[in-house]
């Protein structure tokens, strides 16, 4: 699989496609770009990944359980080959993982999964419960679950959680959600912060004017929170 890598040091983010996006888009959108001084300077290095959505969630001609079982291996290869790859090009020690739209989706349920590797998790514009029929955003399991999907649902898995020590490592991160006011995911993105706050787990929630479900809304997201 390809990526993208932006910088020669400081914080390394791990930087998810929108859905069904390319590694490169992000750069040709413009939000790269936004990031440059950031960048030239050596306090952000960016690793760009691409996406098998196509292959997991919205592979309809696939069952249900194919679809997360491809999903679980897409996360196999971010933890086995993306994150020692950043180690080798980075040894600041400073994970963070971000993405917008369905690469918010991504960041999220890995951040919560594998709080031990990343400090800080921003997620823009995104949507934390593929199962949900919201607007014109069907379920991407068609009425299917399993404990696979429960448990890479963070609107479903969150609300369950009492081990200490799972939680005790999910109140070490920095939560960032942002999502635009008439965006049809803002519920979803009020109850999933909600469901931290329950927890104990801190998080900032920021509503944007309008939609903001667009890169020019993104390129102006990721100056103030990556």
């Amino acid at each position: 699989m390809e990526l993208l890598i932006f910088g020669h040091g400081g914080r390394a983010v791990l930087f998810f496609p929108t859905r069904m996006a390319r590694f490169y888009d992000y750069e040709n959108w413009g939000v790269v770009e936004a990031l440059r001084h950031k960048i030239n300077n050596g306090e952000l290095q960016l690793f760009c990944v691409d996406s098998v959505d196509a292959e997991s969630f919205y592979n309809n001609w696939a069952h249900p359980a194919v679809r997360i079982a491809r999903h679980l291996q897409y996360e196999e290869y971010i933890l086995n080959e993306v994150v020692p790859l950043m180690k080798e090009k980075n040894n600041a020690g400073y994970f963070e993982v971000a993405g917008c739209s369905m690469g918010a989706y991504h960041a999220l349920n890995l951040a919560l999964k594998h709080s031990h590797i990343f400090k800080k998790v921003v997620s823009m514009s995104g949507r934390y419960d593929l199962t949900q029929h919201i607007d014109d955003f069907r379920d991407l399991f068609d009425g299917y679950h399993n404990d696979e999907v429960y448990f890479n649902m963070p609107r479903q898995y969150i609300a369950n959680l009492h081990e200490y020590g799972i939680l005790n490592d999910m109140r070490k991160l920095n939560i960032i959600l942002a999502v635009g006011q008439t965006d049809p995911f803002l519920h979803n993105n009020q109850e999933v912060s909600r469901l931290l706050w329950d927890k104990g787990i801190t998080n900032e929630f920021y509503i944007w004017d309008n939609y903001a479900h667009r890169p020019r809304y993104w390129r102006q997201m990721v100056e103030l929170y990556l």
